[in-house]
C-alpha cells in the first residue's frame, strides 16, 4: 500500500470513529445547506445534494435536520448562514495542504487554522499557493467482493471511469470530477453497491516525506480533521511504508 493510500485509509478509520462524536451532525448539516444553497433544494436534480444527504443519512442524521438544513439554506427558515471558502498551506517536509472550509465566521476559522499550521510545523499560504497542485476528480468506493481485478476492470471501463485501484477489501473507481454522477450509475445499473462516492482534489504530484515529518505532519492533518469548520483534507504527501525509515 502506497503512503498516500494509507493517509487515505487513515482517514476513512478516522471518519467512523468521529461518528460517535455529537461534532458530526454539526459538518453533514453544513455540508447540506451549503450543496441547498448552492444548487437547490431538490436533490432529483442537485447530485451535490444528493450525495451530502446520502452521507447524513449513512451517520443516522434524522430526516427533520436534514429537511430543516435544506429550509435554512434556501431561506425558507432563519438560522446561521454559511459560506465555503477553501484554504491553503504547507506542511512539513514541502507539502502540499488543501483544505475545503464551510465556516459562519472566516476570520475567525482563518486565524484557528493558521494557529494549527504554525504550532506543528507547516503555515497558512495565500490563496492559490498550492491549489495548482491538485485536481478535482471523482471517487467512488465499493466492496471488492469476489469479483477479481480483470472484471473490476471491464465494470469500470464500461461506466466511463479514468482508473480503478484494487486493494484487498475494496474497490477505488476515478472519474472525471464531471462524471461521477454518471460513472456511479452505470455501475449501480451493473449491480454494484456504491458504498460511497464524492469530489475530491487528486494531487498531480506527490512528496515522499521522511519517517519524522511524517509523524509531524500526521499530528497536524489529524487536527485540522478535527476542526469543526474543516469539511475535506487533501494532502500530497507519500507517506512512508510501515516499518521504513
Amino acid at each position: 500500500m502506497s503512503g498516500h493510500s494509507k493517509w487515505a485509509n487513515i482517514k476513512r478509520r478516522k471518519a467512523k470513529v468521529d461518528a460517535v462524536k455529537g461534532t458530526v451532525f454539526s459538518r453533514l448539516t453544513k455540508e447540506i445547506m451549503a450543496a441547498a444553497k448552492r444548487g437547490g433544494p431538490n436533490p432529483e436534480v442537485n447530485f451535490r445534494l444528493r450525495l451530502a444527504i446520502a452521507r447524513a443519512k449513512a451517520e443516522n442524521l434524522p430526516q427533520a435536520n436534514i429537511e430543516r438544513a435544506i429550509r435554512r439554506a434556501t431561506g425558507q427558515e432563519d438560522g446561521v448562514q454559511y459560506e465555503e471558502v477553501v484554504y491553503e498551506g504547507y506542511g512539513p517536509g514541502g507539502t502540499a495542504v488543501y483544505l475545503q472550509i464551510i465556516t459562519d465566521n472566516r476570520n475567525r476559522t482563518a486565524g484557528e487554522i493558521r494557529h494549527i499550521f504554525s504550532r506543528h510545523g507547516g503555515s497558512l499560504g495565500e490563496s492559490g499557493c498550492v491549489a495548482w497542485m491538485f485536481e478535482p476528480k471523482g471517487r467512488i468506493m465499493a466492496a471488492r467482493g469476489d469479483r477479481d481485478e480483470e472484471t473490476w476492470l471491464n465494470l469500470a471501463i464500461v461506466a466511463g471511469a479514468e482508473d480503478l485501484r484494487a486493494e484487498e477489501d475494496e474497490v477505488v473507481v476515478m472519474t472525471a470530477a464531471d462524471q461521477l454522477d454518471v460513472v456511479r450509475g452505470r455501475l449501480e445499473e451493473q449491480g454494484i453497491a456504491i458504498e460511497e462516492a464524492e469530489w475530491i482534489q487528486e494531487p498531480t504530484t506527490v512528496v515522499s516525506v521522511s519517517a519524522g515529518d511524517a509523524e509531524q505532519l500526521s499530528v497536524l492533518l489529524e487536527l485540522l480533521e478535527d476542526h469543526d469548520d474543516v469539511e475535506r483534507v487533501f494532502c500530497n504527501a507519500e507517506f512512508p511504508d510501515e516499518g521504513q525509515a
